[in-house]
């Protein structure tokens, strides 16, 4: 999918750009698809309305210009259930794993967890799932409750 949508891009540059310059480089055809973090694993421990979470979470951390800020659980409303804030970037430890703690959460409840960029806001692959379920895989659209963006806690610097 990824090799079409770089070709059709190719191909409109090519022929409908107003210079001459080709603006996409097909030796690295993936890197304009690779700009969002994605969260690839999750584990638990703890009790019912106690649990904690460690979030392992992939992204193109290039320093404070461009990190992982942090991730989230939300329910499938949408609603902000925890957010555990990413305090610097992780440009040598890809990937990296988070915890948070005391995370209100019942066995059954079932939640996305997330992972925002600070330049290009939240990703499309989440994992989905419940503590009694476990966790997988999913796709959610980028905009599902953006307006989160905005709900403390939030970020208030980038140590490196």
């Amino acid at each position: 999918m990824k090799t079409l949508v770089c070709t059709i891009l190719s191909l409109w540059f090519l022929c409908c750009s107003t210079d001459n310059e080709v603006l996409v480089d097909e030796s690295d055809s993936t890197s304009i698809f690779d700009f969002n973090a994605q969260v690839i694993e999750v584990t638990i421990s703890g009790e019912s309305n106690a649990f904690t979470i460690a979030t392992t979470v992939s992204s193109p951390d290039t320093g404070c210009d461009q990190y992982a800020d942090w991730w989230e659980i939300i329910d499938l409303e949408g609603n902000l259930i925890y957010r555990r804030i990413l305090t610097h970037s992780h440009v040598d430890e890809q990937p990296f794993t988070r915890s948070g703690s005391n995370i209100p959460l019942k066995n059954e409840d079932e939640v996305y967890i997330r992972v925002h960029m600070n330049t290009t806001g939240y990703a499309s692959a989440v994992q989905k799932g419940s503590i009694v379920n476990g966790f997988s895989a999913a796709e959610l659209s980028s905009d599902f409750a953006e307006g989160l963006e905005k709900v403390a806690p939030l970020p208030i610097g980038c140590a490196f």
